[in-house]
């Protein structure tokens, strides 16, 4: 099982904002949408958007939305 997990964190990396799902097209939408949703100030200071692949639904953050 392939499981794609997008996160917003800050600065101090702290997780802002999870999205899981199994579907790839979703996930890079998702990605590109977070991306797109960080101002040039919040990139400045050092928060980024990333998506990462996990195989299990275990590794997926307690606190993220799962789309499936």
């Amino acid at each position: 099982m392939s499981i794609w997990v997008n996160e917003q964190v800050d600065p101090s990396g702290l997780m802002y904002a999870c999205i899981a799902c199994c579907d790839e097209t979703q996930a890079q939408e998702c990605h590109q949408s977070f991306e797109e949703n960080l101002t040039d100030k919040q990139k400045a200071e050092g928060w980024i958007a990333r998506m990462r692949l996990v195989t299990s639904w275990d590794e997926v953050p307690v606190n993220s939305l799962k789309l499936d």
